[in-house]
């Protein structure tokens, strides 16, 4: 039988699919799922403390305007509902981020962990 797991795979630094991100991992975790949020490369920034670094940060005001939950919002109900987060150590390094900056939940590791968390369940790449 499949896994249940949602994995999201972030490659971009650009704020709508970093929102999105979050919008299908906190969507996911509140219907139960297991949700296992993978950044790499530019996408390591959503999961910095100050994620203001992402291209076209400036959105998330429109979006909240909208009435829509901005990426502050969606990050702590996604770190509420148990979403585990991990930053790729190469992609860390690839973007010179310092790993001091993190989200103090997530995890640095590789690729071969993000595959082993997520098992034979689903990944949506962003």
């Amino acid at each position: 039988m499949p896994s249940d797991t949602l994995g999201i795979l972030l490659i971009s630094g650009t704020h709508d699919r970093a929102h999105y991100a979050f919008v299908m991992a906190s969507g996911a975790a509140a219907l139960g799922r297991d949700v296992v949020l993978f950044a790499t490369n530019a996408g390591c920034k959503a999961l910095l403390k100050d994620w203001s670094s992402l291209d076209d940060a400036a959105r998330d005001a429109r979006v909240q305007q909208a009435g829509v939950a901005g990426l502050a919002e969606l990050r702590e109900a996604a770190l509420e509902l148990n979403v585990r987060t991990i930053a790729c150590e190469a992609g860390l390094r690839a973007e010179q981020i310092d790993p001091a900056g993190l989200l103090p939940t997530t995890e640095i590791a590789g690729v071969a962990t993000f595959l082993s968390a997520v098992g034979s369940g689903q990944i949506v790449t962003l």
